[in-house]
């Protein structure tokens, strides 16, 4: 037999594709390529800690609510202190922006250049129930000098000023996507080897898709443009998907083709997803792949921040059906 049939390649891994990207990106000097792969290493860890949760009790809600006012599962403050706790000791970051904090956390401004925002589990509630979850995160270069201290210029960024963005999904396997502003790819982890290989290169969501993604037991409390845009989408018989862990619908409507809304209700007039550390990180992503990502009528990487955990509606997914939604809201606004 053949040497080549004896052993097969296994792949690109993540730290070697990162190394042979690196000049891509602008201001290559390592230390954001170092930051990618602090990253990795905390949601291998995170992962882990998933794959543990029904043997050691670290599942179900721990007892507190964070800033958002929302219940806290265990999960998501270990998974805050894994990815708070990678990122201070790999010394390329001045500031962290955390869903699970309600001010910014300054790590370095000694010597850090980047400013990291991430929601360190988004959809735990879904963990007791088995389903998948996932990490959303984004990167900016700081405006001020380095050495001074962190100022608000520094994180309230608009999302056009993302130098890299990505998620975690942890699922039936684990997969890390992320750009840097040159497409996107997609990594698969392997955990007998320890190792997260390249499973999706260059990823393009459909122009056009069949699945529409939004909590539909919400209908009621949707403004008109919403109603009638659903309206639209059962007319065209589109099918309704609606996991309810942002990360997994996404990723599910990045391969196929879809569109994911949590617009404003009543009960939530600005939306319920977090400009900083969800939408923009999503809208970054899917307009490297050939989407889209509104609030229903503007651009999210446009959207100006003013607060850390300031709240959009949010329309993202397939190019088409973004628009097809943007033509609703302008029908009745004009």
């Amino acid at each position: 037999m053949e040497d080549s049939r004896i052993a097969l390649p296994i792949g690109t891994t993540l730290d070697r594709f990162i190394k042979r990207n690196q000049d891509d990106f602008q201001y290559a000097t390592g230390e954001l390529s170092q930051l990618l792969r602090d990253i990795a290493l905390a949601g291998k860890v995170v992962n882990r800690e998933m794959n543990k949760a029904g043997l050691i009790n670290i599942a179900g809600a721990i007892g507190t609510m964070n800033v958002q006012g929302e219940e806290q599962q265990k999960l998501d403050v270990l998974a805050n202190i894994r990815f708070i706790r990678a990122l201070t000791k790999g010394g390329e970051v001045c500031a962290i922006i955390s869903e699970e904090d309600e001010k910014v956390i300054d790590v370095d401004h000694s010597k850090g250049k980047y400013v990291v925002a991430i929601d360190p589990l988004d959809g735990s509630s879904n963990i007791d129930v088995n389903v998948s979850v996932g990490t959303i995160f984004s990167v900016y270069r700081r405006i001020s000098p380095i050495g001074s201290p962190i100022q608000k210029e520094d994180y309230l960024q608009k999302g056009t000023e993302q130098v890299a963005a990505g998620y975690l999904l942890y699922g039936s396997s684990t997969m890390l996507v992320y750009t840097t502003g040159a497409g996107v790819n997609g990594f698969t982890y392997e955990p007998s080897l320890g190792e997260y290989f390249l499973s999706h290169q260059n990823m393009t969501i459909p122009k056009d898709g069949k699945i529409y993604s939004i909590n539909e037991g919400s209908l009621f409390s949707f403004s008109e443009p919403v109603k009638r845009y659903l309206e639209y989408c059962r007319e065209e018989t589109y099918s309704g998907r609606y996991i309810g862990s942002l990360v997994a619908d996404f990723h599910r409507n990045m391969l196929k083709g879809g569109i994911y809304i949590y617009p404003s209700t009543a009960k939530n007039p600005n939306g319920k997803l977090r400009l900083l550390y969800e939408c923009n990180a999503l809208a970054f992503i899917v307009e490297q792949a050939g989407g889209k990502a509104t609030d229903g009528i503007n651009r999210i990487l446009d959207v100006k921040p003013t607060s850390l955990h300031q709240r959009v509606p949010f329309f993202v997914g397939s190019k088409n059906m973004v628009e097809k939604a943007k033509v609703f809201h302008e029908m009745i606004h004009n």
